[in-house]
């Protein structure tokens, strides 16, 4: 390990904090989000008492204590809603699976402050920092500038294989290297632990500049029209050969283009009721699908994805059945939830974030993880972002955030690499549904008429305008 991982993991707080000296709070929160995940290293430190001391961690931290020293009234702009139920219940629901499995009440408040500091603070960060339309501007252009920033770094490891974290900070990331070869080539990983997590990235990056291209939210960044960025963002992405990821941004521009084409958000309800479905079918029947999906991908996937994706499944069903055992609150930590055999040995790989969540918390963890994340979602297309506004400039940066979300819930169920940005997006998209309407005649006005009425209001205005100068 190189003597840079320390000072850059205990300097990264001082940073933050200079952060919000400089730029407006909000800016501040999203930067210091998305460049210590694209480009702080994949280290921790045990600290006594606390959670390990990760680079999304010093980043809470140092966020939490420049609004107590620069912002404190932000804290107070906090007020607790129905769409933060399920996050709260989430982050407490490790105390009651410590407790039903006699692992006593230190365990389950220890790991109970992990998973609030992994989950619950980047959604309140998103909840009091992002919760209206500029904020949720800012982090969407934040994604496609960070892909941007990421395009020459990819092409370096897809060329010269991963080695940047190698060189900067003295090691690799990953401990089995051959993970990195995908199809002849090489798969780039950067700062991140593995080459899945770059190819999410890098495919919400393409995703967000193609929306914001295509409906003129960003004409050029740096002098450089939109068009080129975009495509050297795709290219680089097609490049990072992670196959999920493929699928994930077809899918998006799906339900992007019919949105706008057909005015429905359908597309984005069905994921949701598809997702929904396949947990509760996996997690509370004996009944799997797995057998289903796997025939109907094998003739446009190769067959060394198809072997991969039948090992994942074969793992669920194991740890599934494992997991049933302790339906309601699951197994707990220290690795109960998984399987090994008469010498000890491990023998099943949890890859995906869903049957973590099933194994170690149960059903009511499980239910409220996905419910955290999914909730924001269909609130959002439901209530306040109708796909009658997905191609206007000021709602198209919140939409193609909304479909990212859910396309990060579709990797939830296969990967088990979570992206703190995505949840502090998710914070963000429940603050700004739960904000009350600006009008005062009606509670609930649905955001397209209350859009023609603004229009109406201003023809008018210029109208009376021009008979007064006239006279």
């Amino acid at each position: 390990m190189s003597f840079l991982v320390p000072i850059v993991m205990f300097g990264w707080i001082p940073v933050v904090l200079y952060l919000f000296m400089r730029i407006p709070a909000q800016r501040a929160v999203i930067v210091s989000f998305i460049v210590a995940w694209l480009f702080l290293p994949v280290a921790e430190y045990a600290l006594p008492g606390l959670p390990d001391y990760t680079k999304m961690s010093a980043t809470c931290y140092g966020i939490l204590l420049a609004t107590f020293i620069y912002d404190v009234g932000r804290f107070s702009s906090f007020k607790f809603s129905w769409i933060d139920l399920p996050m709260l219940i989430w982050c407490l629901c490790p105390l009651a699976s410590s407790l039903t499995n006699g692992l006593g009440a230190y365990d389950g408040f220890s790991t109970v402050l992990t998973q609030t500091l992994t989950w619950g603070v980047p959604y309140f960060l998103g909840r009091i920092y992002l919760n209206n339309l500029s904020g949720l501007r800012e982090l969407s252009i934040g994604i496609f500038m960070g892909g941007l920033i990421y395009v020459p770094l990819c092409l370096y490891e897809i060329r010269f294989s991963p080695q940047l974290h190698r060189i900067f900070y003295g090691f690799f990331a990953h401990p089995d290297f051959s993970q990195t070869m995908r199809y002849g080539g090489w798969r780039p990983t950067v700062f991140m632990i593995h080459g899945l997590p770059v190819g999410l990235w890098m495919m919400a990056a393409s995703l967000v500049g193609i929306w914001l291209w295509h409906t003129g939210v960003i004409k050029q960044l740096w002098n450089i029209p939109m068009k080129w960025l975009v495509a050297a963002v795709l290219i680089t992405f097609i490049l990072c050969k992670s196959t999920g990821a493929y699928f994930l941004l077809l899918l998006g521009v799906g339900i992007l283009f019919v949105g706008k084409q057909f005015r429905t958000a359908l597309p984005v309800f069905i994921l949701i009721g598809v997702i929904c479905s396949y947990l509760y079918i996996n997690s509370q029947t004996e009944t799997y699908v797995s057998d289903q999906i796997i025939s109907h991908v094998s003739n446009v996937v190769p067959a060394d994805r198809i072997q991969s994706l039948q090992f994942r499944f074969d793992n669920e069903e194991l740890l599934v059945d494992k997991a049933r055992e302790r339906i309601v609150f699951g197994w707990g930590g220290w690795g109960r939830s998984l399987i090994f055999n008469d010498k000890g040995e491990q023998v099943t790989v949890p890859d995906s974030l869903w049957i973590l969540a099933f194994g170690e918390t149960g059903t009511v963890g499980l239910a409220s993880l996905t419910t955290s994340l999914l909730m924001p979602v269909l609130t959002m297309f439901w209530f306040r972002c109708p796909a009658e506004l997905w191609p206007k400039r000021q709602a198209a940066p919140v939409a193609v955030l909304t479909v990212a979300v859910a396309l990060y819930m579709v990797e939830f169920l296969l990967n088990a690499h979570g992206n703190p940005v995505f949840v502090l997006a998710c914070g963000g998209l429940s603050g700004l549904v739960i904000q009350e309407p600006t009008t005062n005649k009606v509670k609930k006005v649905p955001a397209l008429v209350a859009q023609r009425s603004r229009n109406q209001n201003r023809h008018q205005n210029r109208h009376q305008r021009r008979q007064v100068q006239r006279n």
